[in-house]
Formats: structure tokens, C-alpha cells, sequence
């Protein structure tokens, strides 16, 4: 065998072992979704994606271990939709207006996955890498911010790694309460995600040019 061979086989084996464990993070998040997480166990998951019970244990010690997994994919999700829906090019308070309606959407087409997520974070000791799963979307807006604070439409004095923290942790707070507490009508979305806009455009010193 060739060292070319040798690779094609290595790269193969990346890939199965990828999707094995893809497998198991879309079958985790049918099976606590439609379940709950007290109800879920190794051997519903393993029957949704269709692996053995030893296979699960490879990549993961428990159910709850899957939890921060489940939030790559939920954050990545969200790192997709805003690529597709926020236009680079627009004014940043259009691109701060999209931002909010996609994140807006997001928790409402997503609420249950959402609520589970928090919820099986909290219960485990996974909760403290909350902060590297959310590093790309981090990095996504700080980006944003930084290109806006280039061309003079928000304040210079903002540090954008920081900023780009309490953004989105605002954003998806105003999301959280009408969609994942209140259960409020679409009226009280609207005026939220208006809100949440004038609160954050405030705070980042937006200018129309």
C-alpha cells in the first residue's frame, strides 16, 4: 500500500467516525426533544441513529455529554442564517435589523430545541464551555462591528470583541422572553425586536450616514 492509498483510507475513516457521531447528535436531539431530558435514555438515542450502545460510549460518556455537541450545531445553524440573511454590504442598522429578525425567527422555529439545550446544559457540568461553542458566533459579529467601526458608523471607542458579547447576549435575551417565557402574540414580538433595536443602535452609536 501506497502512501496515497494509506490516506484515502485514513480520510475515510475520519469521515465515518464523523458521521457516526453526526448520527448520534441529530438522533439525541429528536429523542430529547419529543422525550425530555429525564425521560431519554443511551438506548433511545443509539436506536435513533442507528449505532450500538458501545458506539455512543466512544464519543460520549452519558446524554448530557451530548449537550454541548448539540449546541455546536444549534450555533452554527445560527452562523449560517445570519450569512445568508444579514447583507454585508448594507448600512450596519440595516445589518443590525436583519440580525434581530433572523435571531427573532431562529428562537421561534427552534423553541423547544432551545429550551432543551438550556436546560440540559445547566443540569450538567457542561454548561462552563458555553463560551468556546459560542467563540465562531462571537467572532462572527465582532467582525460586523469591527468593518462598521472602520467606515465611522459606530462609536470607535467600542471594543468589538466585548461588544459583540453583550449584543448578542441581548438580542437572543429579548428572543428568550416573547418566544421561551411569555408565549407573547405577535404584537409584543414586534415592539421586543423594535425595542431591542433602539436599545442596541443606542448603545453601539449607530449613524445613518
Amino acid at each position: 500500500m501506497n502512501d496515497s492509498q494509506s490516506f484515502v483510507i485514513a480520510c475515510e475513516e475520519v469521515i465515518l467516525i464523523e458521521d457516526k457521531k453526526e448520527r448520534i447528535v441529530r438522533a439525541a436531539i429528536e429523542v430529547l426533544c419529543s422525550k425530555g431530558i429525564e425521560k431519554t435514555k443511551v438506548s433511545d438515542i443509539v436506536k435513533g441513529a442507528g449505532i450500538a450502545q458501545g458506539t455512543f460510549y466512544l464519543y460520549f460518556p452519558s446524554k448530557l455529554a451530548v449537550m454541548p455537541s448539540i449546541a455546536e450545531v444549534m450555533v452554527q445553524k445560527i452562523i449560517e442564517a445570519l450569512q445568508s440573511s444579514v447583507d454585508q454590504d448594507a448600512p450596519i442598522h440595516e445589518q443590525i435589523k436583519s440580525f434581530i429578525a433572523t435571531v427573532f425567527q431562529l428562537h421561534h422555529d427552534g423553541r423547544e430545541q432551545l429550551a432543551l439545550l438550556y436546560a440540559g446544559l445547566a443540569s450538567s457540568e457542561h454548561l462552563k464551555e458555553w463560551e468556546s461553542i459560542y467563540k465562531p458566533y462571537y467572532d462572527w459579529v465582532s467582525e460586523l462591528l469591527e468593518k462598521a467601526q472602520a467606515d465611522g458608523s459606530i462609536r470607535k471607542s467600542l471594543n468589538t470583541v466585548r461588544t459583540a458579547r453583550i449584543v448578542i447576549g441581548a438580542i437572543e435575551s429579548a428572543a428568550e422572553q416573547v418566544y421561551l417565557f411569555d408565549q407573547a402574540d405577535e404584537s409584543e414580538v414586534q415592539a421586543q425586536a423594535e425595542e431591542v433595536y433602539a436599545f442596541v443602535s443606542h448603545a453601539l452609536g449607530i449613524q445613518v450616514l
